[in-house]
C-alpha cells in the first residue's frame, strides 16, 4: 500500500470519528468539523489585536505599500497562470513528479518535495506563515473599526492549513473600499515582510557561518561497488586516497586514475556531528563495473538490481577505468566481456544531445540524435572524463576537429568551441552521460552530495567547483526569490538533489565558522528554520494573490473593480464588477486546474 494510500484511509477514518462524536454532542461548539476538514473558533484575543493596532497612522502607511506591491504581484500571477495555461493547452508537456497528487499536501515526508528530516522547521515556518497572515487581517480590521466576530485555526484533520480571522459582515460593509482593501492585503504584506527578514538573515550571517569542510561529501554507494562492500556511504567525507588529498570528486578522480593499484587506502570522516566524527581508513579493492547505462547504448546493456562487472577489454583484464582506456588505446572499436557477455561497441564519451545553435550542433552535427565523440583535435576520448580533460587544455573561440559515431560510420566536423559560462573553459554545446558509451563505469562507486553547489546557491563561499550564481544574489534581491523557488525543486531545475536543509545526516559535510560560530551545531538549526520560513511564506504570499475568490488577491480585485466601475457612467455597476471578478476568477482556476492537471491529462 503506497503512502498517498494510506493517508486516504486515515482521512477516511478521521471523517468518521469526527462524524459519530458530533452526532453524540461530544464535540465543543468552537470545533467544527466537515469531513476530514476542522476549524477551531475562539473570540480570546481580540483586546491584544486592539492593542496591537493603536498607532492606527502606521498600520494604514504599511499596508498602503504592501497593497500596492500585492497589486503588482496580482497581475504577474494572472499573466503568468494565463501564459502557462495557453502553453499546456498548445504543447502539453509529459508528466512530472510537480503533478503527483501527494506533492500538492503540504505535509513533509508525504510531498517529494518537503522533506520529513526537516518536518518541524516547515511546520513552524507554516504555523508563523499562518498566524502573521490572519493577524494582519484582524490588526486591520480593528484599524478600519470593522468588528471581529471571531479568530481560530482551519486544519486538515490534526495539520494546520490556515488560520482566521471572521470579520462582523455589518460593519465590514460599512468600511470604505480602501480600509477593506488594505485589511485584505495586510496578510499578504506580512507574510512577504516575514520572507524578507528570514531571507536577511540566511543570506547574511547564517551562511557566512557555514562553510564546506574539506574532502569529497559522498551521498552514497552504488550497490555491489567497491566502495560499498568497503563501508563507505552516506555522510562519509573522502579525505585522501593512496596518500593524495581529495578536496572534491574532481581531486578524487584524478587521484584514482594516477594509480592502476588492485587496491587503495582510503582515508575518510564520517559521523552526523563534530562531536561524533572521526577519521578512519579502509582499503578498497577495485573493480570496474557498469553502475547505471542510458536506454539504446551500443552494449544493450541494462543495470538493474545488480551491478555488471567489466572482466576484460581486447582481451586484456581490467578492473579500473584507467586499465580500460589503457586497453581500448586508439582504437574506434573494444571488444568489451562484462558479466553478461562480450560485445564489440564503438568507444567514447556519449552525447545525449546536441543543442542546435551549440558549437557542435552549428557545426552541421546531428542535434537530433545520439552521438559519440571519439576523438578532438586529433586526441582519442574515450570518456566523459576524456573530453572534459581534452577541452581543459583548449581555449575557447580554437577551431578544432571533432570526431562523432553516428548512424554506424565515423564523421569529423570542423568545431569552433565556445566558452563554459560556468568556469570560462572551452566547450561543445552538448549533454553527456557520465561514463563511456553509454555506460557509467566506476572502480570505486560513490556518489557526490553537492554540498558546495547549495552554500553557493544561498550567496556563501562553496568553493571553485561549486554550481553558483554567479554573485546575483549579492546583486539583485530577485535573486532571493528565485532559489527560494528551485532549491526544494533542484532535481527539476539544476539535475541535482532536492534541497534538504542542514540536517544531521549532511551536517558531517559543512563546518560552522564565522560571526555564529559560538552556536555550534545551532547553527544548522537556524539555518533550516530561516530557510523554511522563508520559503513557506513567500509561496503563501504568492499564492494569496492569485486574483481568485477566496483568496485575497480576488477579494482585492473585487474592491478595486467597484472603485473603477463607481466612476464609470454604466447603469448596472454590480453586474459589471462581478462579470469583471467571475471571469478573471474563473480564468484562474481554469488555469490552475491545466497547471495542476493539465500535463497527465491531456499528454495521455
Amino acid at each position: 500500500m503506497n503512502t498517498l494510500l494510506w493517508v486516504l484511509v486515515g482521512l477516511l477514518a478521521y471523517s468518521l470519528v469526527a462524524l459519530l462524536l458530533r452526532r453524540r454532542g461530544l464535540l465543543p461548539s468552537s470545533v467544527r468539523i466537515q469531513g476530514p476538514f476542522t476549524t477551531v473558533h475562539t473570540k480570546r484575543g481580540r483586546d491584544f489585536i486592539d492593542w496591537v493596532a493603536t498607532p492606527k497612522r502606521f498600520w494604514r502607511a504599511w499596508t498602503n505599500f504592501g497593497l500596492g506591491t500585492a497589486i503588482v504581484i496580482m497581475v504577474g500571477m494572472f499573466l503568468f497562470l494565463l501564459v502557462q495555461g495557453i502553453l499546456i493547452l498548445q504543447n502539453p508537456p509529459a508528466p512530472s513528479a510537480v503533478n503527483q497528487p501527494q506533492n500538492f499536501l503540504v505535509i513533509p515526508g508525504v510531498n517529494d518535495f518537503l522533506p520529513l528530516s526537516v518536518a518541524p522547521e516547515i511546520i513552524f515556518g507554516l504555523l508563523v506563515g499562518l498566524v502573521v497572515h490572519e493577524g494582519g487581517h484582524g490588526i486591520l480590521c480593528r484599524v478600519e473599526d470593522i468588528e471581529i466576530e471571531s479568530m481560530g485555526l482551519f486544519l486538515f484533520t490534526i495539520l494546520p492549513l490556515g488560520a482566521f480571522v471572521e470579520p462582523d459582515e455589518e460593519s465590514q460593509r460599512k468600511a470604505d473600499r480602501g480600509g477593506k482593501s488594505r485589511m485584505f492585503a495586510a496578510g499578504v504584506t506580512n507574510n512577504f515582510a516575514v520572507t524578507i527578514v528570514a531571507f536577511a538573515l540566511l543570506f547574511g550571517p547564517v551562511i557566512g557561518s557555514i562553510a564546506v569542510a574539506p574532502g569529497m561529501a559522498v551521498a552514497g554507494s552504488y550497490d555491489g561497488s567497491p566502495a560499498a562492500a568497503a563501508g563507505i556511504g552516506q555522510g562519509d567525507r573522502i579525505t585522501a586516497v593512496a596518500g593524495a588529498p581529495v578536496d572534491n570528486e574532481t581531486t578524487l578522480q584524478s587521484a584514482l586514475r594516477s594509480t592502476d593499484a588492485a587496491q587503495v587506502e582510503v582515508e575518510l570522516d564520517g559521523g552526523e556531528s563534530a562531536a561524533d566524527r572521526e577519521t578512519r581508513t579502509v582499503t578498497v579493492q577495485r573493480s570496474l563495473i557498469v553502475a547505471g547505462s542510458v536506454a539504446g547504448n551500443p552494449a544493450n546493456l541494462s543495470v538493474s538490481d545488480q551491478p555488471i562487472t567489466v572482466t576484460q577489454v581486447n582481451g586484456t583484464p581490467v578492473y579500473t577505468q584507467r586499465g580500460f582506456s589503457e586497453a581500448v588505446g586508439d582504437d574506434r572499436f573494444a571488444s568489451v566481456t562484462t558479466s553478461r557477455g562480450t560485445v564489440t561497441i564503438p568507444v567514447g564519451a556519449y552525447v545525449t544531445g546536441a543543442t542546435a545553435d551549440g558549437p557542435l550542433g552549428s557545426a552541421g552535427a546531428p542535434t537530433g540524435e545520439s552521438v559519440i565523440v571519439t576523438a578532438i583535435d586529433g586526441e582519442r576520448v574515450t570518456s566523459s572524463s576524456d573530453l572534459d580533460r581534452v577541452l581543459d587544455g583548449i581555449d575557447p573561440g580554437t577551431t578544432v576537429p571533432v570526431e562523432l559515431h553516428a548512424d554506424g560510420g565515423f564523421e569529423t566536423y570542423q568545431v569552433t568551441l565556445g566558452e563554459n559560462p560556468r568556469d570560462g573553459g572551452a566547450f561543445l554545446g552538448v549533454n553527456l552521460f557520465p561514463g563511456s558509451s553509454g555506460l557509467l563505469l566506476t572502480d570505486f562507486g560513490v556518489q557526490s552530495y553537492p554540498a558546495g553547489t547549495y552554500v553557493a546557491l544561498l550567496g556563501g563561499d562553496g568553493g571553485p567547483d561549486a554550481l553558483g550564481i554567479s554573485g546575483a544574489i549579492a546583486d539583485s534581491p530577485l535573486s532571493a526569490v528565485y532559489v527560494a523557488l528551485i532549491l526544494p525543486l533542484a532535481s527539476l531545475v539544476l539535475g541535482i538533489p532536492n534541497f534538504p536543509g542542514f540536517t544531521s545526516n549532511v551536517a558531517n559535510f559543512y563546518a560552522v565558522t564565522g560571526p555564529l560560530a559560538f552556536l555550534g551545531s545551532g547553527v544548522f538549526l537556524l539555518a533550516n528554520v530561516c530557510f523554511w520560513m522563508a520559503w513557506i511564506n513567500l509561496q503563501l504570499g504568492m499564492f494569496n494573490c492569485i486574483p481568485g475568490y477566496p483568496l485575497d488577491g480576488g477579494r482585492i480585485l473585487r474592491t478595486s473593480a467597484e472603485a473603477v466601475v463607481s466612476r464609470l457612467p454604466v447603469s448596472q455597476p454590480y453586474t459589471v464588477v462581478r462579470t469583471i471578478t467571475t471571469g478573471v476568477g474563473v480564468t484562474m482556476l481554469l488555469s490552475l486546474l491545466l497547471l495542476v492537471f493539465g500535463p497527465t491529462v491531456l499528454s495521455g
